[in-house]
């Protein structure tokens, strides 16, 4: 079987995106974007981005993730820490996010290294969760082989009972990593594929460098 894709085609004219336009700042600029998708409704979770990590075998692996927090240092999402994308981080924590707006026609390609946040940081998301994601949480040895569906739902059941009416305390092997970033990359979609590529380098003084690269 062949599948021949050569007539999906887009054209790209809605921004541009240029230096003169932009902050030194990269997070100035990623923060004006997912405030503009964020407030079109552009998609359904502007936060949803993927996360690229190299793997224990040796191979990147991809997902989406749920972006939780950003600020000037870099950018926070949970997950479990025993888990492939946890194991893989801990061993070697230089990443890749990259999040993509297709009605904006913009994407952002973010290397940086991922360090465990702080387990007040962790505890105080973990207790603004819904009770059914904090006992899920518990629930699920992510990433490990499992008997069934039913297993998994067995095993919330006598967690639901047995935290019954009490606090649900976080699991330790759960929380947050902070994504530092090194590198930005900015990229608007334009016309005969001639797209605006705008890359942030972090320097050794802490600065930012700016550079458009060929599309």
């Amino acid at each position: 079987m062949k599948e021949k894709l050569h007539d999906y085609r887009k054209v790209y004219s809605k921004h541009q995106l240029l230096e003169e336009e932009v902050s030194e700042n990269p997070l100035e600029l990623f923060t004006h974007w997912f405030r503009e998708v964020e407030d079109r409704a552009e998609v359904d979770e502007v936060n949803a981005m993927t996360l690229s990590t190299i793997g224990l075998d040796g191979f990147p692996k991809s997902r989406i993730v749920l972006l939780k927090e950003f600020d000037d240092e870099g950018f926070i999402f949970y997950t479990n820490y025993d888990s492939v994308k946890g194991r893989s981080i801990l061993e070697e924590p230089k990443v890749c996010l990259s999040f993509f707006w297709p009605k904006s026609e913009r994407q952002v390609i973010i290397k940086g290294v991922a360090r465990k946040v702080s387990p007040e940081v962790s505890d105080a998301y973990f207790n603004a969760r819904p009770r059914g994601s904090q006992l899920g949480a518990w629930a699920s040895d992510q990433s490990r082989v499992i008997a069934s569906r039913e297993y998994l739902q067995e095993k919330l059941k006598a967690l639901e009972a047995e935290y019954d009416q009490k606090p649900i305390p976080r699991p330790p092997h759960w929380g947050g990593f902070k994504v530092y970033p090194r590198e930005f990359e900015f990229w608007q979609g334009r016309p005969n594929r001639l797209h605006d590529r705008l890359y942030y380098s972090r320097m050794e003084s802490g600065d930012w460098e700016l550079d458009r690269l060929a599309p």
